[in-house]
């Protein structure tokens, strides 16, 4: 078993998500969402090797980041020993290739 955390940008990501939902979706959606991104973190702490490299990173020969999926929503996450750090959390829609490059490359 995996511990799994939140770096405080996830934890931020993951806030202002619930809040876009919430204001620009149909009310209540944002609970859903925040819902499922959350089971889907959960289920890390027992399989985080099930996540996929996210594309832009492995275009890069970038292997040390995983991710998993609540489409469009992204969490992308790092495996170091027995902790699971999710690093970030967006919607797939955006430019993802300056949003990686920004928070992991140049972090």
């Amino acid at each position: 078993m995996y511990s799994v955390l939140l770096t405080n940008d996830a934890q931020k990501d993951l806030e202002e998500l619930y809040h876009y939902i919430q204001i620009n979706d149909v009310p209540g959606k944002g609970g859903h969402v925040l819902d499922q991104i959350e089971k889907a973190i959960d289920g890390l702490a027992e399989l985080p090797e099930r996540g996929v490299y996210p594309k832009e990173l492995l275009k890069l020969g970038i292997k040390e980041y995983r991710e998993v999926f609540f489409k469009p929503y992204r969490v992308i996450y790092r495996i170091l020993e027995n902790s699971v750090f999710v690093m970030l959390m967006a919607d797939g829609r955006r430019d993802m290739q300056t949003l990686l490059s920004r928070r992991l490359l140049e972090g």
